[in-house]
């Protein structure tokens, strides 16, 4: 202690000998399991006097957990990953590695350059003679180019005609206008948005790499075209939000979003979302509660496919329309926090639940365009797949819970995942009775990850308006990549109908 007092009155910041902070380290640790162990025997002796029945080694266990999991957040890796675990949720997802050779490039257009020999060089060098073609033959190779974004401005001049009467005079039809009179292609106003919601470009560095390329503008002038953008596409998203609780299991998530307003003061608001196979909705909202969840899930009936929020469940035990199904990667994620204190219990469970997911990447794929006798052929086989191999599973993982469930701390993190899994154990087994329920969440946090890479870059929205449009978009742009559909191309003609016949619905299966 003698050296803690030494520097009790100095600001560790300030030392910058490697050897002096190592000793302080060493001695802090040191201090802080004595200290745990004081700990550990005054709350055991506190229990006595109340007549409460403790078992010391599980208090100090508990402390020896608690400072394992602080040593952890500072120094360790939030991977859940385990040495040689195939059996983690989405391994099934993982594509093997490709090397770093040349690929195919079907999307790419082609076009084809013929190079022939300059005139003075088409004369043999042996004999003298004219040297000719040899028909069709060619010694072909390829390399892929790309031309560079060009701004333009492309002027329209609409011809004008009028009757020797005098009396009618008729000007030819200009192109569909974004804004009424206004100077910005919808094709524009597209490029901003896939910049901004899809690869997650600020405005602020939108306009940067635009004055680049000389075209001179501003991000006000930008959110001006998106913002315009997003009103004629706003019967489509509408018609998105209904089509997605029109299906029988969706997936629900939901994560933080910023809004700054004016004043500066940013308010934590939050992006939900809900997805269907083919749709993916979002919503930001104010609030995180009950409320929230029935205007996300409001008119829904059918499983819904959720972590174990509460907001989820009160929702459920509102109303008779929804039932809960719950992710077993989350249950996963509980025990894998657990393993500093509990490696044997935290690996056992691990096990476990990897089987159920191995199952899982037998069973039969469903697809958006997979015929009706197809698709129920499938469900069919999955459900006497889950049968057969995860029902035995399942009922060794309740016994296990059930076994350890008094021989861990209610408090510590593996009493917390065994406590977390029987509570949610009804809609975890869900998917046995319903070959239609996936196993986890995970297409719902797929679906988020874009929106938590674009809170990060450009920091949120500024103003309610904002929320509603980025909602919009992300819409929109993730649906279209669900359905197959070139996201671009998808906004680009779904505005383009909407300018031409204001209302109208267009779904990415329209352009298939």
């Amino acid at each position: 202690m003698g050296l803690l007092r030494e520097y009790s009155m100095q600001k560790l910041e300030r030392i910058t000998d490697v050897k002096t902070l190592q000793q302080v380290a060493f001695h802090l640790e040191k201090t802080t399991v004595r200290q745990s162990k004081e700990i550990a025997k005054l709350r055991v002796e506190n229990a006595r006097l109340r007549g409460q029945d403790v078992n010391p080694q599980m208090e100090f266990d508990l402390l020896k957990e608690q400072l394992a999991a602080m040593q952890k957040k500072l120094y360790g890796t939030s991977s859940e990953k385990r040495p040689g675990n195939t059996d983690a949720p989405n391994a099934e997802e993982k594509k093997p590695r490709r090397g770093h050779g040349p690929r195919s490039q079907p999307n790419l257009p082609i076009e084809v350059v013929t190079h022939a020999l300059p005139e003075e060089e088409r004369s043999c060098s042996i004999c003298g003679r004219q040297v000719e073609e040899m028909g069709d033959q060619v010694e072909e190779s390829e390399e892929v180019t790309v031309v560079g974004i060009q701004y333009k401005v492309v002027k329209h001049q609409r011809k004008k005609y009028r009757c020797r009467c005098n009396e009618q005079v008729k000007t030819a039809p200009g192109p569909d206008k974004l804004i009424p009179g206004g100077r910005y292609s919808v094709e524009l106003a597209v490029h901003v948005a896939e910049n901004k919601y899809l690869d997650h470009l600020p405005l602020e560095r939108q306009v940067r790499a635009m004055d680049r390329r000389g075209f001179i503008t501003d991000s006000q002038t930008l959110w001006d075209q998106i913002e315009a953008l997003a009103a004629h596409l706003r019967p489509t998203y509408e018609a998105l939000l209904r089509k997605v609780l029109e299906t029988d299991v969706v997936l629900a998530d939901e994560t933080r979003w910023k809004l700054t307003a004016k004043s500066d003061k940013t308010c934590k608001w939050w992006v939900w979302c809900v997805v269907s196979d083919e749709i993916a909705a979002y919503r930001i909202l104010s609030h995180r509660s009950t409320k929230a969840a029935e205007q996300i899930l409001g008119g829904f009936k059918g499983v819904a496919m959720t972590d174990g929020y509460s907001a989820y469940q009160s929702l459920a035990r509102e109303g008779p329309d929804i039932t809960l199904a719950h992710c077993w990667a989350h249950v996963r994620r509980k025990y894998v926090e657990a393993e500093d204190a509990y490696p044997e219990l935290s690996q056992h469970a691990v096990d476990l639940i990897g089987k159920l997911f191995q199952v899982e990447r037998d069973v039969p794929k469903l697809r958006a365009d997979m015929p009706k006798d197809e698709v129920d052929d499938a469900l069919a086989l999955r459900e006497k797949l889950r049968d057969e191999r995860s029902r035995p599973v399942i009922k060794q993982l309740l016994e296990w819970a059930l076994e350890h469930r008094g021989t861990v701390l209610p408090k510590s993190k593996m009493g917390k995942a065994i406590e977390y899994m029987l509570n949610l154990w009804e809609g975890l087994t869900r998917f046995l009775d319903d070959p239609r329920v996936p196993l986890d969440n995970n297409g719902a946090e797929r679906a988020l990850r874009g929106v938590v890479v674009g809170r990060k870059n450009h920091y949120g929205s500024r103003s309610k308006r904002g929320t509603e449009v980025a909602a919009l978009f992300y819409t929109l742009l993730e649906t279209a990549k669900l359905s197959g559909v070139n996201p671009h191309a998808y906004v680009l003609e779904a505005a383009k109908r909407a300018i031409r016949e204001p209302g109208t619905v267009t779904l990415p299966a329209d352009l298939t």
